[in-house]
């Protein structure tokens, strides 16, 4: 076994797909599907199932996943500590990212990441929210953005800014809106994102609070640029970042429903076992120079 055969194994059950697969490693396909056959030959198991939908784990595959993404983390641990002995910053580094590109200053962030430390690699995957933390812990992700509450004890936390959504509706829905109370806002059509995004979180905790159950999905979208466009485009009603939703509302695209407005909060989090990682130490340095106005840190 080969570790380029390792790595295509667990970038091939990241995508769940062989195509995404080779264009995250940058060789063909039939390169990576030749390499998992090979590495199935050497283990001598099948490690995934081939669907019409894709590449999907056997249970055998999982067991061995983790024994893998120990393997090349050890290498490349290996990898860094003989470039830092060099005084050289080198190696690759997953960041989960969400939103748009400008509200968490990504541009800004790769720019001083290019300048710096042009031996650092920056690879980027876009995440629901609530789904960034479990990717830091269990190392698909080396650190990611985040929306919500301040993560577990294992993660460590950068606040960086309070963000605020209000509650819109497609502009023509004014009349019905303005007059609502909160379970006829309920009933309305909504558009939201998936159980596991800190945006769908937000919006149960809202009308949990006023004893309300919560409105019912009608079309699920996991970006907000989308969900955006589909409230504008009188498709339902949704959560939109404060800034967009007063921008939209005096463009007349949108109408907002005064009495909610929600608040949460973004950071940036990188497991707590990788704080001596002379990578994330880096990547750090640019986050904090990225964000001057970043919020007080917090003792979690």
């Amino acid at each position: 076994m080969e570790l380029y055969q390792l790595r295509a194994f667990a970038v091939v059950a990241d995508e769940g797909h062989l195509t995404r697969a080779a264009e995250r490693l940058h060789v063909s396909q039939p390169a990576v599907s030749a390499q998992i056959k090979a590495l199935e030959e050497s283990f001598g198991t099948r490690l995934f199932d081939r669907t019409s939908s894709g590449m999907v784990l056997t249970v055998t595959g999982r067991e061995l996943l983790q024994h893998v993404r120990r393997t090349l983390a050890s290498v490349d641990e290996l990898t860094r500590a003989a470039r830092a002995l060099k005084g050289e910053i080198a190696g690759r580094l997953r960041i989960g990212t969400l939103a748009d590109p400008a509200l968490i200053r990504l541009g800004d962030l790769l720019g001083r990441a290019v300048t710096r430390h042009p031996l650092l690699e920056l690879e980027l995957h876009h995440e629901i929210s609530g789904a960034a933390p479990e990717g830091v812990r269990d190392g698909r992700l080396d650190a990611s953005f985040y929306f919500g509450e301040a993560p577990g004890p294992d993660l460590v936390a950068m606040p960086l800014k309070d963000i605020a959504y209000l509650v819109c509706a497609p502009a023509a829905w004014r009349n019905r809106v303005e007059s609502a109370d909160w379970r006829a806002i309920a009933a309305l059509p909504w558009v939201l994102t998936p159980a596991i995004s800190t945006h769908h979180h937000l919006v149960n905790a809202l009308f949990a609070e006023q004893s309300v159950n919560p409105p019912q999905v009608h079309i699920e979208a996991d970006h907000e640029s989308v969900i955006e466009n589909l409230v504008v485009s009188g498709v339902g009603v949704s959560l939109m970042r404060e800034d967009i939703a007063l921008a939209r509302e005096r463009s007349g695209d949108i109408c907002i429903w005064a009495p909610a407005r929600l608040q949460t909060r973004l950071w940036f989090i990188y497991a707590k076992r990788q704080s001596r990682n002379p990578l994330i130490v880096a990547l750090l340095g640019l986050v904090r120079d990225t964000w001057p106005d970043a919020l007080p840190r917090q003792r979690l």
